[in-house]
């Protein structure tokens, strides 16, 4: 029997009448998506679309895997759930997993139920380690949609809270197509880190417990550091003895064509937060510390939800697949074919100013004359794939960066066919 669907407009009825109206959707034409697999969405009436967005960089490992369904489903039909409070499996294994994966001396997890919660809870352990209460953030940095999340995140739509809290500094972003201090990459002379600086010694009162920055600014644009810029940034905090958190929510699980982003780096964060991929659609998050600091965490404290049974067996086959199905390379190789092919439209159409970002995380930001952001267009733009049967995603302090985060799963047939459609739509679009 043919299932019947509400249908988008019923739906979108439904969220005026039922939900906060803070919640919103892409496309003034959207459809209802009813089917996932692997690289690819159905919506109601049957249409597939392949899937650049991954929602927001969780699918890693593609819709309804079925690899990690049957791991996921056998925890289920075992046991849900207990709390931390109980001996369970689990999350152990998963912990253990993680401190095999991340980067260096990381080894300790707190397991919680989003990026907003790994955030919060990092900058409570760096409070905890340090005995300090400022942070410092980036301009177009986004960290979550707690008081204090919000309140270091550098992105104007997303600052919701009237009365964020007090004792946060925010610095210039490594924003290089358009930098603040004129400079070009390969004459840049990492004024950003200077102004890191700057910001230490003259807006703080010196008691910084933290900075928290994105190894790549997903909402703010896919901004992608130059090569140095962590070293030279890391080497300036422990110049006055401050850890750096880096933000991992969006970039981890092999997304980049490392397992972690900050690996491209070669620095080594004092404390670092996941989530969104780690699960594959399973909520779940977590922030990770080294001995020295996860050993200050001694009051007793628990997610109820975080690091359940089944949320850390998705976990655990979520890593297991990486591994097993080498995502990290395809994302890499992958991810050179897609940029390859965005470059090359970038040479053919003004309107792409930019294309930026590593593996499969990348951007292309569109710009009118002089680099004004192309705002209209990047709607026009994003309708239009839709309708061709490609989804992707916006992001920007203008809301003008077409976003490309596909499942690692994703074909190269899938990538063509995106850069085909994508040059047939920008053929049509006037600026």
């Amino acid at each position: 029997m043919e299932k019947k669907y509400l249908g988008p407009e019923k739906i979108i009825d439904k969220k005026k009448e039922y939900l906060i109206p803070c919640s919103y959707h892409f496309y003034s034409n959207p459809p209802q998506i009813v089917k996932g697999d692997m690289q690819y969405l159905f919506d109601s009436s049957g249409k597939r679309y392949i899937d650049f967005f991954s929602g927001v960089s969780v699918m890693n490992c593609g819709h309804c895997n079925p690899e990690i369904l049957e791991k996921t489903i056998e925890q289920m039909k075992t046991l849900q759930h207990t709390t931390t409070i109980f001996l369970t499996e689990p999350i152990v294994s998963l912990a253990e997993k993680l401190a095999e994966a991340t980067p260096g001396s990381l080894k300790r997890s707190f397991f919680c139920g989003t990026g907003s919660e790994a955030n919060e809870g990092a900058m409570l352990l760096a409070k905890l380690y340090t005995g300090n209460n400022e942070f410092i953030a980036l301009n177009l940095g986004l960290h979550g949609r707690t008081h204090l999340t919000i309140s270091v995140t550098g992105i104007g739509m997303w600052r919701t809270d009237p009365f964020p809290a007090g004792g946060v500094h925010f610095a210039p972003n490594p924003y290089c197509y358009r930098c603040p201090y004129k400079s070009v990459n390969d004459e840049c002379g990492m004024e950003c880190v200077q102004a890191v600086e700057n910001v230490i010694k003259n807006h703080t009162s010196g008691r910084v417990a933290a900075m928290i920055a994105e190894t790549i600014q997903g909402n703010g644009g896919i901004i992608t550091p130059p090569k140095n810029y962590f070293k030279e940034l890391k080497n300036v905090l422990d110049k006055w003895e401050i850890p750096l958190i880096i933000d991992e929510v969006q970039t981890g699980f092999a997304r980049t064509g490392k397992m972690f982003a900050i690996e491209h780096y070669e620095v080594e964060p004092d404390i670092m937060t996941v989530a969104k991929a780690l699960g594959n659609g399973v909520p779940i998050a977590a922030y990770i510390t080294n001995d020295k600091i996860g050993k200050t965490f001694t009051k007793p404290s628990a997610s109820t939800l975080g690091g359940n049974p089944v949320s850390a067996a998705a976990g655990i086959a979520v890593l297991e697949y990486i591994e097993r199905h080498n995502l990290i390379k395809r994302a890499e190789t992958l991810g050179k074919r897609l940029k390859d092919g965005l470059l090359k439209l970038k040479d053919k159409y003004s309107i792409i100013g930019d294309v930026r970002g590593i593996g499969l995380m990348l951007g292309a930001e569109l710009v009118k004359e002089n680099k004004e952001p192309a705002t209209r267009e990047t709607d026009i733009i994003l309708e239009a794939l839709k309708d061709r049967g490609i989804i992707i995603g916006k992001n920007g302090e203008y809301r003008n960066v077409l976003a490309f985060q596909p499942p690692l799963v994703i074909s190269e047939e899938d990538i063509d066919s995106l850069i085909i459609e994508l040059d047939n739509v920008l053929e049509n679009v006037t600026i």
